[in-house]
């Protein structure tokens, strides 16, 4: 097949997929002088939005197609045309050493998934330890606490089938070249998700769609001789002369295994401390800290997309912002979640965290993004590998103390922010922060670096994108899990410092997102399958 580039078609004639695919064909027809007849096959590669230039919004293309003269039309050198690279996925080939035991993965988020769901189809039967509960129990814990507020470790957003994405926007981008994210798409695709997800440049599911798919791929993995099993935590390792012996599920249910591949995500505090005291070795790492902003969606539409915002088939506009202040702190937006919701993420009680979460549809009223400010480790004020984790853990509990219990959150307008004044009302933009809110002034919250970052980054972003910083825009607090404050140390083969143990994924520090997290899955996944046979 042969790969064409930077195809670019107009927006009127892309409304839907018949008129995308037979505009795309006429545009090569004429420009490469290729008969319709001889096409065999077709497919988009990639599609994207170029918005550049707010008068002339356009969608541009890479495809893959087939034709019986290839040759030719390369010999030619033509622009923008070239030898369809290989984007498939290869398998590993498995390793001899002798398995004794099945393999056994902690963490059902992305990297657990995604791991044991290789491991399956290879033969592997690992077996899958869950703290938390399968999807639909834990949506109906979830929408209870929203309703009455009572906290249960159960009922958080953090912990159970599917991780942390399962409520988020669902977001499949990477920063990642690694052809392992189109094993993770068609996995994906697989199980429910649109097919668009493979080509489109900044995919994603929703989190009411991703629920479904989530509990097929744990179907899959069950009928290839998995198990999945929940209300499990791992309490304890059991290793004998720096080498993993066993896992202790729920202080008494012992499970033996030669490895364990730990998925355990960046919220996962009571193991983190559980594996520093049993001697895992684990350093602190940087990480990030700050608010969730809220527009109108309708407002980042106009500013990205001009005169051509209401043209259905570009759906809801995002955005991606930096700023480096000259105190040497760097701002970002990060997890921007166009027509969603302010998620309550809290993972411990007395403790108030943000999050995002957007819809397949992604028709909310708002947009919503974290504005966040990097800490670094030099902040922490002690050099325990665990002081990350404590640093989070006193802003979360501050945040819930100021906004007076009942994990409402500190909330302030912007206008009020730049001011340093508590706010007393909301304006035209409604908070979606469920179980509520308490106005706060945010001063009195942020040290001075991170008060004065957020406060020269609104500035910033407002010149980017006209109204960012509109007086009544909401921040709301406190935004503290960006990813995991520390990092489990790994070798060249994968393993910690006891051999068995296979960190991975956002907790262990090596991720930071749903991609890359399933990617690193994969990544371990195959150190397994390039080491050992699988056991019978």
């Amino acid at each position: 097949m042969i790969r064409i580039t930077e195809i670019k078609i107009e927006l009127k004639d892309a409304i839907t997929l018949e008129l995308e695919k037979a505009a795309i064909l006429n545009y090569i027809y004429d420009k490469y002088r290729i008969k319709k007849n001889d096409v065999q096959s077709f497919s988009i590669f990639k599609k994207a939005i170029d918005a550049r230039k707010k008068d002339h919004v356009i969608f541009v293309y890479s495809i893959d197609i087939e034709l019986p003269y290839e040759k030719n039309l390369v010999d030619k050198k033509y622009p923008n045309l070239m030898i369809s690279p290989d984007s498939a996925y290869h398998e590993v080939e498995m390793g001899d050493k002798t398995l004794k035991h099945r393999p056994v993965i902690i963490g059902f988020g992305p990297s657990g998934i995604f791991s044991a769901l290789l491991l399956a189809r290879r033969g592997y039967r690992p077996i899958v330890l869950e703290r938390g509960l399968d999807v639909d129990e834990r949506t109906k814990l979830w929408d209870h606490f929203k309703t009455t507020g009572e906290f249960h470790e159960d009922a958080t957003i953090l912990f159970g089938e599917g991780g942390a994405g399962t409520f988020s926007d669902g977001k499949l981008t990477t920063l990642v070249n690694d052809l392992r994210s189109r094993y993770v798409l068609e996995a994906l695709v697989k199980h429910g998700a649109d097919p668009a997800i493979l080509y489109i440049n900044k995919p994603h599911v929703g989190t009411d769609i991703l629920k479904g798919i989530i509990r097929s791929i744990r179907q899959e993995i069950t009928l290839l001789g998995g198990e999945v099993r929940f209300h499990s935590k791992v309490t304890k390792l059991e290793f004998n002369e720096g080498v993993l012996s066993a896992v202790i599920v729920n202080n008494n249910n012992r499970i033996e295994t030669d490895v364990c591949l730990m998925g355990i995500g960046h919220s996962a505090r009571d193991t983190f401390t559980l594996l520093y005291e049993q001697g895992i070795h684990i350093t602190q790492k940087a990480f990030s800290v700050g608010v969730r902003i809220e527009h109108p969606q309708v407002l980042i539409n106009e500013s990205q997309y001009g005169k051509f915002h209401t043209m259905p088939n570009l759906g809801a506009a995002d955005y991606k912002l930096s700023y480096k202040s000259n105190n040497g702190r760097g701002a970002y937006t990060f997890c921007m979640c166009p027509g969603g919701y302010v998620m309550c993420s809290a993972s411990e009680p007395n403790g108030v965290v943000t999050n995002g979460m957007s819809e397949s549809r992604r028709d909310g009223q708002n947009a919503n993004a974290a504005l966040l400010v990097n800490v670094m480790p030099e902040d922490f004020n002690s050099d325990h590998p665990l002081a990350g984790m404590y640093f989070q853990r006193e802003f979360e509990q501050k945040a819930f103390q100021l906004a007076g219990g009942s994990y409402k959150a500190p909330l302030q307008l912007v206008s009020d922010f730049l001011n340093n004044r508590t706010t007393q009302k909301v304006g035209s933009v409604k908070p979606t922060y469920e179980p509520g809110y308490t106005f706060v002034n945010f001063k009195q919250f942020f040290p001075e670096y991170i008060h004065q970052t957020i406060h020269e980054a609104l500035l910033d972003f407002d010149r980017k994108i006209k109204g960012f910083a509109m007086d009544d825009a909401v921040l709301t607090g406190v935004e503290s899990r960006s990813s995991s404050p520390i990092r489990i140390n790994r070798d060249d083969t994968g393993q910690s410092n006891i051999q068995g143990l296979y960190p991975m994924g956002e907790g262990a520090g090596y991720a930071g997102g749903i991609m890359s997290s399933a990617i690193d899955g994969i990544r371990q996944a195959e150190m397994i399958i390039k080491t050992y046979q699988k056991s019978h």
